[in-house]
């Protein structure tokens, strides 16, 4: 699989081309980059900052449940960019922050992780604002603690050039939905 797989990736670039590659955005997954790094040898892992984000939106939620916060909407509210909030929703923010301290802190901390991705800084500058936030959340975002400090020069290396792998990721949900809308149908001959 991983020999087949390596050489498709090959077959898509001539040598010198996948020489010359200089940044390759992945998943966290640990399969990806064993797959990438011997075509692209010379490439830097980038970790999807997305990825990084959605670990730790899943443990907020997680504390959200465990705040026992189980109103229709909080869930959304919660988890959406504060930029991105509507006045009626921050009203409705406020009001749930105000039910847990631990809540609020998770909830601040988050947004503070999203601010530093935001920001245009160096990959050094990202690395020592990206381990003060891992001392500071050490106590509430245990999984995302361990998964960033796996992963903390791929993770770090997106400040260079802000690469992400949105586009595969759009293509791939995409591909989701033609499935999802085929109901089943395994080829045209089915219809």
């Amino acid at each position: 699989m991983t020999s087949d797989f390596n050489q498709f990736l090959e077959s898509l670039w001539t040598e010198e081309e996948r020489l010359n590659i200089e940044e390759v955005g992945i998943d966290m997954w640990a399969g990806f980059a064993r797959l990438v790094k011997p075509v692209f040898p010379k490439a830097h892992i980038v970790y999807d900052r997305f990825h990084v984000m959605q670990k730790a939106a899943k443990e907020l939620d997680r504390l959200r449940r465990q705040s026992r916060l189980t109103e229709k909407g909080s869930r959304r509210i919660i988890l959406k960019n504060n930029e991105d909030l509507t006045a009626e929703e921050k009203a409705k923010l406020a009001i749930y922050l105000r039910q847990s301290q631990q809540l609020r802190q998770a909830y601040t901390l988050k947004e503070r992780l999203r601010s530093i991705f935001e920001s245009r800084i160096t990959v050094k500058e990202g690395e020592v604002q990206i381990v003060a936030w891992l001392k500071d959340v050490r106590r509430i975002y245990t999984d995302v603690v361990k998964t960033i400090q796996n992963h903390l020069q791929g993770i770090c290396q997106y400040f260079a050039n802000r690469v992400t792998s949105g586009i595969m990721e759009g293509i791939n949900n995409r591909i989701k939905v033609i499935k999802r809308q085929g109901y089943g149908f395994t080829n045209i001959t089915a219809l």
